[in-house]
């Protein structure tokens, strides 16, 4: 019996001094918040985690997709643990770090970003029928400006406010999932919506595609410069008619925008976010072709619009590839 236990603890002792196999290390799962399934998020995410998922073996980790209702839903829930990852609207994420908006007296100082990927528009949909030609016409009438928890509702509520708009008194207010709008607008049950999105984008065509003509709705210059002087995460921008066969505007659309962003948690471990931000980069031209929104992407300008301090595996990769120093 005694020769019996020592040969167990000798074998045990042995088993210990083997070290562990890339396919035996445990595997680590991660989810990214995007935002509704016909916004440009939603896939965005789901191409990140296919990349990750063809390195699974080597990473360890293996990504999945949440869809959900968007930028502040996103940067809460990276905050409680329930997200690692988040697209998130630059304004979304100055204001969380920063501890205003949402997240007034309440900074989220370990949010990190990850990368920017492309630029959206605050673009405004509207019935034709009902002569809204600038946002200054919204007065009066039936408007989604999105659902609470979403990046496009503050940046609505940022529109009409320096339009001189209150929206609580000078409109009627709808707070739809973007997913929603073009069905309403084209039922006849609201007169216009806003959506932050990259261009083209299918809501925006099936919007356009109905039998209710519509057009897009101009943001005077006067007021997005009043919009960029007092925020620093806004930059002047259009919505391009071309990409919207049937939309009643002949030229290109004024308005500003934003940057969407990949947002993450200091606690979320450096080898996990180094493998996402190795995989997009060095997979670059492939996510590129995700979506035409993509086409004026760069290396260099994913860089760009991070309100948030830079993840350190992000950092990592970047100071590798020669991106940073």
């Amino acid at each position: 019996m005694k020769r019996f236990w020592i040969a167990c603890l000798s074998l045990l002792v042995t088993l210990s001094f083997i070290p562990l196999t890339s396919s035996a290390a445990r595997v680590r799962y991660v989810t990214i918040g995007t935002g509704g399934v016909t916004g440009v998020y939603y896939p965005t995410g789901g191409a990140i985690a296919k990349m990750v998922n063809k390195k699974r073996k080597l990473y360890n980790l293996r990504a999945t997709v949440e869809s959900t209702g968007g930028s502040v839903f996103n940067i809460n829930a990276i905050k409680s643990g329930d997200l690692e990852f988040g697209i998130v609207q630059s304004d979304r994420q100055y204001q969380a770090y920063n501890g205003t908006a949402d997240w007034e007296g309440k900074p989220f100082k370990k949010l990190r970003a990850v990368f920017s990927i492309h630029p959206e528009s605050v673009t405004i949909v509207a019935a034709a029928d009902k002569h809204i030609r600038t946002i200054n016409d919204l007065r009066g009438k039936v408007v989604n400006i999105g659902n609470p928890g979403s990046g496009q509702r503050g940046n609505a509520i940022d529109a009409l406010t320096a339009a001189g708009i209150d929206y609580k008194k000078d409109l009627k207010a709808e707070g739809l999932k973007a997913a929603e709008s073009a069905g309403m607008l084209q039922d006849g049950r609201i007169d216009a919506f806003f959506y932050t999105v990259g261009h083209p984008n299918g809501s925006v065509k099936e919007a356009v595609a109905g039998a209710r003509k519509v057009n897009f709705v101009e943001v005077p210059k006067p007021i997005v410069d009043k919009l960029v002087a007092q925020f620093p995460y806004y930059a002047s921008s259009f919505i391009p008619v071309d990409q919207y066969p049937g939309v009643t505007n002949k030229e290109n659309v004024p308005t500003f925008g934003v940057k969407a962003t990949l947002c993450t948690s200091a606690d979320v471990p450096d080898d996990v976010v180094y493998a996402i931000t190795k995989e997009v980069f060095e997979n670059f031209e492939e996510f590129k072709k995700l979506h035409p929104a993509y086409a004026v992407l760069t290396k260099e300008s994913m860089l760009q619009g991070l309100s948030a301090p830079i993840h350190p595996g992000a950092l990592r990769y970047y100071k590798e590839a020669g991106l940073l120093k």
